[in-house]
């Protein structure tokens, strides 16, 4: 997916700064299992979109107990590298898929049962296109849980995201409270 705006440079966070995106303090302010656990259900297929370093891919792999898998999906290779490092020689690595993404596209066909958006689609240009393709993937009561920071997204901004959302068929089901975020569970 495309992370500039005209005019606008990329806001995609550097490999250089993947550190502060897998750390302790994060894992007591945003606890992967706390907030993924009522979502995650062996045997599913989930797609961590923007995964980063892998701070959800990890856990949701866990979560799924030995069924299912992940599929980490980025943009930038260094990010997939630093997955890869980290679940090389486990038992992770036959759950975890790694895939890059194109500018402008995920670019997968597989359709699966829960995708995560946390802290990535304020990043993309064309949002509506992104939630289209996500849409052409996601199963029949499939989710899709978005969480975008406070600090970078305001209400107006998030709130016209979800009312496109809507128009686009899906249904809100949740706005699940989480530390300095703004968030919207959805399912199609």
């Amino acid at each position: 997916m495309k992370t500039s705006k005209p005019g606008v440079k990329p806001r995609t966070c550097p490999v250089e700064l993947a550190g502060g995106l897998d750390n302790r303090l994060r894992r007591i302010l945003q606890n992967p299992r706390k907030l993924l656990v009522s979502h995650i259900r062996k045997g599913m297929t989930v797609l961590d979109l923007g995964c980063g370093p892998g701070f959800f891919s990890i856990e949701i792999a866990k979560l799924l107990a030995g069924s299912g898998k992940v599929i980490a999906a980025d943009l930038q290779e260094g990010m997939l590298e630093k997955v890869k490092n980290k679940i090389k020689g486990t038992e992770l690595e036959q759950r975890i898929e790694i895939h890059k993404c194109e500018s402008s596209k995920i670019g997968i066909s597989e359709k699966v049962d829960f995708v995560l958006l946390f802290y990535m689609i304020h990043e993309v240009t064309n949002q509506d296109e992104l939630l289209e393709e996500l849409k052409s993937i996601l199963r029949p009561g499939g989710r899709i849980y978005i969480i975008e920071p406070k600090f970078h997204v305001s209400k107006k901004s998030f709130e016209s995201m979800v009312g496109r959302i809507k128009n686009m068929g899906f249904e809100i089901i949740g706005t699940p409270k989480i530390f300095f975020s703004r968030t919207v569970l959805l399912t199609n």
